[in-house]
C-alpha cells in the first residue's frame, strides 16, 4: 500500500477523486449507439448536409427521470419539456466553459443576434433559425425533439468539410412515471464520399465526447428539477 501510494502521489489521488465525483455525477446516464433505422438517417435534413453520404460518428445519451422529479408546469403543456431540456442543456453548467471559449473567440459585431448569455441561452424557446455560439443552430423542432446543426458557425449554410447534428429529445411516458431525456450525436465530413469504414472522429475522441455528452445531460437535467 506504501508503494502504491508513493507510485501514485497526490496528483494521482486528485485524479482518481476526479473521476469517482465524475462517475457518482453522471451514473444515470447512458450511452448507446444509434440503430441504422433510426429516423435521423433517412431524414431530409440528413441528406441535405451529407449528401455524400459519408461516415458517421454516431452515439445516443439517455437519461430516464421520474416525473415528480420534474417541475410540474413543464409537463402541463406540450413541447415545454423538450425547450426546456434543450434550454438546460445550453445554459446549464455542463456548458459553461465551451460556451466562454466560443465567446472569447468569435462574438462579435458579426454574430450579435445569435444567443451568448446564459440568461439568453436559459429563456430562448428555441424556434428553427436560432443560433447561438456561432456553432449551433436550431434546423427542427417538434413538440419531443429539437435538433441543431453543429461543427461550424451557423454563418456557412453550405455543405460543410465539419459538420453534424445535434438531437435533443424529451418524451413523457405517463404509463411508466418517467421522463426520458436523449442526446443524439451524429457528426460527419460533408465534403468527403463513402471510404470503407474511415471514421470522422478517431476513437478516444469519441470517447470524450461520450463523457462530455454525460455532464450536458445532467446539468441540464438539474435544471428541471422543482
Amino acid at each position: 500500500m506504501g508503494l502504491i501510494t508513493k507510485t501514485i502521489g497526490l496528483t494521482g489521488w486528485a485524479s482518481l477523486a476526479v473521476a469517482g465525483t465524475f462517475v457518482a455525477f453522471t451514473r444515470k446516464s447512458r450511452i448507446e449507439n444509434i440503430p441504422p433505422t433510426d429516423y435521423i438517417f433517412n431524414s431530409t435534413l440528413f441528406r441535405r448536409y451529407n449528401p455524400n453520404n459519408s461516415p458517421v460518428t454516431q452515439d445516443i445519451c439517455v437519461r430516464r427521470v421520474p416525473l415528480a422529479s420534474i417541475k410540474p408546469e413543464l409537463l402541463a403543456a406540450e413541447g415545454k419539456l423538450a425547450e426546456a431540456f434543450c434550454a438546460g442543456v445550453w445554459s446549464g453548467i455542463g456548458f459553461r466553459y465551451q460556451r466562454r471559449f466560443l465567446e472569447k473567440k468569435w462574438r462579435g459585431p458579426k454574430t450579435a443576434d445569435q444567443l451568448w448569455d446564459r440568461e439568453a441561452l436559459a429563456a430562448s424557446s428555441y424556434d428553427v433559425g436560432t443560433a447561438l455560439v456561432d456553432h449551433f443552430e436550431v434546423v427542427s423542432k417538434t413538440p419531443t425533439s429539437i435538433i441543431v446543426r453543429c461543427g461550424d458557425s451557423p454563418t456557412i449554410t453550405e455543405v460543410r468539410e465539419s459538420d453534424g447534428l445535434f438531437e435533443m429529445t424529451a418524451e413523457i411516458k405517463e404509463a411508466e412515471g418517467v421522463a426520458e431525456f436523449g442526446l443524439k450525436s451524429v457528426f460527419y465530413n460533408g465534403l468527403k464520399g463513402f471510404e470503407g469504414t474511415d471514421q470522422p472522429m478517431p476513437w478516444h475522441v469519441q470517447w470524450l465526447h461520450q463523457l462530455y455528452d454525460k455532464v450536458l445531460m445532467e446539468s441540464a437535467v438539474r435544471t428541471l428539477k422543482p
